[in-house]
Parts: C-alpha cells; structure tokens; sequence
C-alpha cells in the first residue's frame, strides 16, 4: 500500500513527462493523489499539445517547455518543487552510438543540472529512472546511464543536512509496448509476412507500464537516499514474443546491432556485493553512508551473483506472452 502522504498537498515535476512512463504516472497520481500541482516538463511542444487533451493543462496541472540541459530554465521550472520523477534521458541504442555527445549532454550533463537545481530549490525527494543496459554497458547509452546512476547516488553527499534531498534510482528493464519498443515494431513488420530476429537466443526483461509506475511510487515513499531499486522481473526469448505477436510469419535473422548484448543483466556479480533481497524487489545500497540514515531490512544474497535475464528463473513462455500482451493497448 502506497501510503497518500508521499504526494497529497505536494509539487510534482516529472521531466519527460510527455513518454510512455511520464503520461502514466501523471494519470496515476491525478486519479489516486491529491498533490497541489503537476509539472509536465519536457522539451517536445507537439508532444505536450497532443498530450493536454488527455490531461488538460487546468486545475492543479501545468505544462513546462524546456530541456533538462538547460540549467536556468530547470532552476525557474523547480521553484518550489517537492517531488522530482526524472524520466527525460536520450534512449535509443543506436542513435547514441551515432550521436554520442549528444545522449552525454542529455543523460549525463543533464543529470549533474537537475541535481544541482534539485538542491538549490530544496526539493525533497528525487527519483532518477535507469536502465538495465546501465549494469556492465555495452553501449553509449547503458554507459551514459551508469554515469548518471553514479551522479545521483553521489549528490546525496552534498545535500543540506537540515533539508536534505533524497536521491535514489530506480533500474528496471523494458517496458511492454511502450513507444520505441519491439512489440509495436513487430506489429508493424506482421503484414510483411516476415519479421526480422537480432538473434534467436536473445533475452530481455519486461515490465509492464502500470508496474514500472507502482514500483516508482514504492520507492519514493521506502527511499532513504542513495540506493538502486531494481524490480524482480519476468523474462521473454525474442523467437517466444515473435510467436506470441505473429505466429503465422516467417523470421529473419538479421544479426545484433551496434550495442547489443544476447542477455540483460540488472545487476552484476561486483554489485550484488552491496544487494540485498526483498520479497520481490533487490536494493543496491551505497558503498558510502550517507548523512545518519538507515539501512533497509532484507537478506543478503550469495554472492557473486550476476541477475541476467538469460538465467532469471521467471521466463514467460509464448502462452503467457500472449495472455501479457492481450491487455496492452495496441493497434491490431
């Protein structure tokens, strides 16, 4: 149970706030809170247009045009702020790879922007969302993450010990049917009759969008500052989703492309060393005590231990993929 007091009467600012994770976390708190204002910050005006018929920009919900690289404008958006979901963060594998200055301006400078802002304004409580892909990168943008992680976990060094900001970051895998995902690509490439594979044995983890937005709600209200929330996820084969979406089509094997890996992993055998587990979440604690915090309760895991999505034990066969995916919102 989520308890009401982490957001009633509070100023929310979620910066990318226009994604698939910031639209149903908005709706989320609007239906099931009471906070005195919702700050949609994002730098895309069309999205932000197309999205005030959904929520409209009245009552207690404002829009806010701007780019988290852009320190001045994210000092003015957090004025009086309470809550920071920040969700805004250059996403896509291979334009990372192609553009890499551009996911370091985003996802790193932009991070070291919102904490120093984050700080500056008070700002009670600050969740920064993160990616599998940061655990042993690959790629640019699993290493862009990492380096955010990092500077999130850190800030909570330099906090007011009076009115301290809380940091933390919550790691989860990939969200079903969210935009840029494979599942609305897959549905794209079925009236082709042949769906393009990366390769066969290639896993991931999933969550669905109603769990990724309980579990952030979970961990802003459990969070003591300076951890990594990481979810126990549910795990699907490419060849097993294909079958699921398009089980009349053909494959073709295209091979990996740049930045990919066979297997996830959400943690990795040096961090488990600092993991502990809970009924159904792992907390990386901080190598650093923070301030006179707490530790949280849980049982320490064997260590090492690396949690991959090509060993995790919850696999989702094609059945169970298809059952998944039957109560997503997608076109036919």
């Amino acid at each position: 149970m989520i308890s009401r007091h982490i957001l009633d009467n509070k100023v929310v600012l979620v910066t990318g706030g226009t994604g698939s994770f910031g639209k149903a976390f908005i709706k989320r708190i609007l239906t099931e809170f009471s906070p005195k204002k919702v700050i949609i910050f994002s730098r895309d005006e069309l999205k932000q247009f197309e999205m005030q018929y959904e929520i409209p920009n009245e009552g207690n919900v404002r829009y806010f045009i701007g780019d988290i690289r852009d320190r001045d404008r994210l000092s003015r958006a957090f004025n009086g702020v309470n809550v920071i979901i920040h969700a805004a963060a250059m996403k896509q594998v291979e334009a990372s790879e192609y553009n890499p200055f551009e996911a370091v301006q985003t996802n790193i400078i932009g991070a070291e922007n919102i904490i120093s802002e984050a700080i500056s304004n008070k700002v009670e409580r600050v969740i920064a969302l993160s990616t599998d892909k940061a655990a042993s990168p690959l790629n640019l943008y699993g290493a862009t993450k990492l380096c955010s992680e990092k500077l999130f976990i850190a800030a909570n060094n330099y906090v007011d010990e009076q009115t301290p900001t809380l940091f933390s970051v919550v790691r989860y895998g990939n969200v079903v049917g969210s935009r840029g995902s494979v599942i609305p690509f897959f549905l794209k490439q079925r009236a082709e009759g042949k769906l393009p594979i990366t390769d066969p044995r290639m896993t991931r983890f999933w969550i669905t969008l109603p769990d990724a937005v309980e579990f952030v709600l979970r961990t802003l209200q459990d969070t003591k500052g300076g951890e990594i929330f990481i979810p126990k996820l549910a795990t699907m084969n490419i060849i097993d989703l294909a079958n699921a979406l398009a089980p009349e089509c053909s494959h073709h094997i295209i091979g990996i492309r740049p930045g990919e890996k066979i297997h996830e992993s959400m943690f990795t055998e040096d961090e488990s060393m600092n993991t502990i587990e809970q009924d159904d979440r792992y907390i990386i604690q901080p190598h650093t005590k923070f301030r006179n915090i707490g530790q949280h309760d849980g049982k320490s895991i064997e260590v090492p231990f690396c949690y991959s999505s090509g060993t995790a034990p919850n696999q989702l066969g094609t059945d169970e993929l298809k059952q998944m995916i039957a109560k997503l919102d997608l076109p036919n």
